[in-house]
Formats: structure tokens, C-alpha cells, sequence
């Protein structure tokens, strides 16, 4: 199996919460490697731009409000499986379906404030990555 990367942004509210080492300890534990990684603050144009794909939704403003109201992490990172592994530890969306001892489970209080994005296939993911990072800000993660 290939090493694939995802992306993740530890959202506002998990910044908020004080939770960046928390969650960041869990997503090295569960062993992947973190390849680029920054404390960023999104405009609401800029949230726009990355969910795009969900203008139409009905919640696109509220979403995007809420990734522009504070700072938040985004991270590349890198592991077998990297996109089905990531998505099973941060847990469903909704913090109430999702699976006891998963990230949304224990730190999430909505749909809408879930901690933490994942890139939901391997394309998103480097489309995703690109929005955030140019290739020269990765580095490679030998260890």
C-alpha cells in the first residue's frame, strides 16, 4: 500500500479549547507523520474559497463564519491509507453518531463546531493541501 497525505485543519473551536497538542499527540500516536503545519487565520473569503464545493448548502454561511472566527491548523499529513485512516480517528461529523474515543466524540460540540476537517479522498486531498501549502513548504518526513 502507498503512502498517501491528507489534509486536516484543526478548526476554531478546537484552537479555541486550547486542544491543538491534544489532538496533535493523537493524530502522531495513531502514526502519521505531520509534512506542514501552521497557525493561520482564514477571512471569510478565503473559508469561501476552500468550501466552495458546499456554496449551494444551506449552511455554507454559517460554515464559513465559523472557520473565519478565529485562528486555526492546518496540517498535511502522510501514513498508509492516510484519508480511510484519518477520517475513522477524527470520527461522523455529527459528534453524536461518532464512534466512542474518536476525536469528534470526545472534543466536539456540533455539526457544525466538529474540531477538526479531513480531506474525504486522496484527490481532495492534495487539492485541499495545494490551498494551504506550496510544495516548497512541505518537508519531507523521514522518520
Amino acid at each position: 500500500m502507498a503512502v498517501e497525505r491528507t489534509l486536516t485543519i484543526l478548526k476554531p473551536d478546537c484552537v479555541r479549547k486550547n486542544l491543538i497538542g491534544e489532538v496533535t499527540r493523537r493524530i502522531q500516536e495513531a502514526g502519521f507523520k505531520i509534512v506542514a503545519m501552521k497557525l493561520t487565520r482564514l477571512t471569510k473569503d478565503t473559508a469561501g474559497g476552500f468550501y466552495a464545493v458546499h456554496k449551494e448548502r444551506p449552511f455554507f454561511g454559517e460554515l464559513t463564519d465559523f472557520m473565519s472566527s478565529g485562528p486555526c491548523v492546518p496540517m498535511i499529513l502522510e501514513k498508509e491509507n492516510a484519508v480511510a485512516d484519518f477520517r475513522t480517528l477524527i470520527g461522523a461529523t455529527n459528534p453524536a453518531e461518532a464512534a466512542e474515543g474518536t476525536i469528534r466524540a470526545d472534543f466536539a460540540d456540533s455539526v457544525g463546531e466538529n474540531i477538526v476537517h479531513g480531506s474525504d479522498s486522496v484527490e481532495n486531498g492534495k487539492l485541499e493541501a495545494a490551498y494551504f501549502f506550496a510544495e516548497s513548504e512541505v518537508v519531507a518526513n523521514k522518520a
